[in-house]
């Protein structure tokens, strides 16, 4: 089941993103660490109503962000439709012991028909240049990659700018 988050779920979520860090740290994706995702962000995401958790048995297994606020980062990129009617995926995670099993699928399935329900022009989101396997995820439901930003406290390496047209 897939619900709106509340500020006690956030220790839940901050254990699966930390969970999550290490997962993709030992695979030398260096994508999230101590600065990102932070428990401020979170705390930030329930005020606005943006955050969900996908709740299986009983238990908080992963999150998404459906935002329709545009991050000053992604102001340069040239993305294919104008900046009034967009949300934006942030913050997707599925606790590593429950991945592979088409969660993160069902969390985006949830966000897409969120677009679709609520008259949305299209789905912003990005990914980290060294994650192929997200990479191959988005670009498999279709959506376009546009261009590069940078979160130097994250990386040295940019993240890939994605959109997909609803």
């Amino acid at each position: 089941m897939i619900r709106k988050a509340t500020r006690a779920d956030i220790d839940a979520i901050m254990d699966i993103t930390k969970a999550c860090a290490i997962h993709m740290i030992n695979q030398n994706i260096f994508q999230w660490n101590e600065h990102y995702p932070n428990r401020a962000a979170f705390e930030n995401d329930v005020r606005r109503d943006e955050l969900y958790v996908l709740d299986i048995d009983n238990s908080i297994s992963g999150c998404i962000v459906i935002s329709t606020v545009m991050d000053k980062e992604y102001e340069p990129i040239k993305w294919l439709t104008p900046n009034e009617n967009n949300i934006y995926i942030h913050r997707l995670a599925v606790d590593p012991k429950y991945q592979g099993q088409g969660y993160a699928q069902q969390l985006m399935d949830f966000a897409e028909n969120y677009a679709i329900e609520n008259n949305y022009t299209s789905i912003r989101l990005d990914t980290f240049s060294q994650n192929k396997r997200n990479q191959k995820f988005y670009e498999l439901r279709g959506y376009q990659r546009l261009g590069n930003i940078y979160f130097p406290k994250q990386s040295e390496f940019p993240f890939y700018c994605y959109e997909r047209i609803i």
